[in-house]
């Protein structure tokens, strides 16, 4: 693969990278969990809920193409493969108790909950050992805040 010559030397660029595939593997975790709740949801809300969870792996679908991509834009491969996933990534793949709307919405939350502290201590991270990494930093922040407010729209639901 051709060096991707964008103001990052090779050893900040494997920094970011051993960021970025771990988040990956969680995204890509997270979304086939919510396609899950998406298939098996039962219950009284199941219409309301089953079209909550379709928007819910549609946006996620969107971030795992966002952080494999964003990893190709330093110059590394994307992990693509569940043995990867399933060893890069910080998330259970222990499914929600019950097929009902609360299991599934805090299996999910819990997950959106911990992609957020690890996306928290990341742009930390990127700010002590990867001087100029403006593009990947500011990347993470946005997605935060996307994972802050789908967890916030679960929380809510649960009270």
């Amino acid at each position: 693969m051709a060096k991707a010559d964008i103001g990052l030397t090779p050893k900040q660029t494997e920094i970011i990278a051993k960021i970025l595939s771990p988040l990956l593997a969680d995204e890509f975790l997270l979304y086939l969990k919510a396609r899950n709740a998406h298939w098996n949801i039962e219950g009284p809300d199941f219409h309301t809920v089953h079209v909550y969870f379709e928007q819910l792996y549609t946006e996620l679908e969107g971030v795992v193409d966002g952080v494999a991509e964003r990893l190709r834009k330093i110059g590394h491969y994307a992990p693509a493969t569940m043995k990867d996933y399933l060893q890069l990534t910080h998330l259970s793949e222990k499914r929600a108790s019950k097929n009902n709307s609360l299991s599934f919405m805090k299996d999910l939350l819990a997950d959106h909950d911990a992609i957020i502290v690890y996306l928290r201590e990341s742009i930390v991270k990127l700010g002590k050992e990867v001087e100029h990494a403006y593009g990947t930093s500011d990347y993470l922040t946005t997605l935060m805040e996307q994972h802050e407010t789908t967890a916030w729209m679960l929380r809510s639901h649960l009270k």
